[in-house]
């Protein structure tokens, strides 16, 4: 194995700008030298990187400066202090986070975006920890380091975890950054025209739902989420305040199942409904139409969740479509005692709807592995993930 030793200098603010910062972030990518990243304390901006080869000379990396520089004019005296701090500094120690992993893929290619940033551009650890909302909330609230950060929060599907936890205890910090989601219930595109179906009440005709019907019980089947999700609670009780109950059967798998469903639905010619949500791949690999509902009402939409009350679907009433989602992640406050430059990187980290759509696409649609997208997407993005990082 390579030795690994650490890069540490303190560069002061005067000799260093925005355009430094990125040129040497670039210089030391090229070098091997991970974490490309400042850290502002007080007036200084510490660099940390970690080095996979303690054989780079001064010289080369004056030279590798040059050549890449071209006419352009940096402080010197910054460069210096990058190039003169190649040693080991005792005690150092690689900054670390443990990410939880919800079961849907946007979750999922989220986490993984998470963990590449901190791995290749930060130099620290990242593990995967799969686990439900309630487990991760909990382990957020506890502070211990099992699981760190939550990647994909939707609000106010998971408002009882946040008003919990972030509202109450104030032991889980959230984004102020969301990106906006939207969710209801889809058929395919075929199903859709050959029934003349467009909004959730069709569900409820008898000639739809014997169509829908695959296991011959006189209901027909729709997918509402996977176990352990809150949306799917909310479905349930959708379908029965909708008055779909007698004609419709809610089914609660994981989205795998869901998946494969659709595609053998449409390839059949039989109908099918499910739970479906933007941004998802879902838009990617199907023809699918969502149904309308009744607008947003806030005085339709109760929603108790089991973490709230164990009679929650007696004491719920939801006969109204959700209103426009905000999904953002959150982390443990206990994070930036621990992690101080992850939590900072967490704080400034956004995307948009397409960025989580098109992972979801790649993952699920086209069968890539979810490490491998995020590493592909941050290298083609720099410039955005340099501003996650202040750079």
């Amino acid at each position: 194995m390579e030795s690994v030793s650490t890069l540490y200098s303190s560069v002061p603010e005067s000799l260093l700008n925005r355009d430094d910062a990125s040129l040497i972030s670039r210089i030391c990518t090229d070098f091997g030298l991970i974490i490309p990243f400042m850290h502002d304390i007080g007036k200084k901006y510490h660099w940390y990187r970690s080095l996979r080869t303690s054989s780079i000379s001064e010289q080369a990396v004056k030279t590798h400066l040059m050549l890449g520089v071209g006419m352009k004019s940096i402080h010197t005296s910054a460069v210096a202090g990058i190039v003169l701090s190649l040693a080991t500094v005792p005690g150092f120690a690689a900054e670390k986070v443990n990410i939880g992993v919800p079961s849907w893929t946007g979750a999922q290619a989220i986490a993984h975006l998470l963990a590449e940033v901190v791995t290749s551009r930060i130099g620290g650890e990242a593990e995967m920890v799969p686990g439900n909302n309630a487990t991760i909330f909990q382990a957020m609230d506890q502070g211990k380091g099992d699981i760190d950060v939550h990647p994909d929060v939707w609000l106010p599907n998971q408002e009882s975890f946040t008003k919990k936890y972030v509202d109450g205890a104030g032991t889980v910090q959230l984004s102020a950054n969301p990106y906006e989601g939207n969710q209801g219930f889809c058929v395919s595109k075929d199903f859709a025209e050959k029934m003349d179906i467009t909004d959730i009440a069709d569900l409820g005709r008898p000639d739809v739902a014997a169509m829908m019907d695959s296991d011959g019980n006189g209901k027909g089947e729709m997918w509402i989420g996977a176990p352990g999700w809150a949306s799917a609670n909310v479905n349930e009780v959708k379908v029965r305040d909708y008055g779909l109950m007698d004609f419709i059967e809610p089914i609660r798998a994981e989205e795998s199942v869901k998946t494969a469903r659709v595609k053998d639905s449409i390839a059949k010619g039989e109908g099918y409904a499910f739970y479906c949500y933007k941004p998802h791949a879902i838009w990617f690999m199907f023809d699918v139409v969502m149904l309308t509902e009744p607008t947003y009402d806030p005085a339709k939409y109760v929603m108790v969740q089991p973490s709230d009350s164990a009679d929650w679907f007696t004491e719920s009433s939801v006969a109204t479509k959700d209103a426009l989602k905000e999904v953002q992640i959150a982390w443990s406050k206990s994070l930036a005692e621990r992690s101080p430059a992850i939590a900072e990187f967490f704080d400034r980290f956004s995307l948009t709807a397409d960025d989580v759509s098109g992972f979801a696409f790649e993952i699920s649609g086209n069968g890539r592995d979810a490490a491998e997208v995020a590493k592909e997407w941050v290298d083609a993005n720099s410039d955005r993930v340099d501003s996650w990082l202040g750079l």
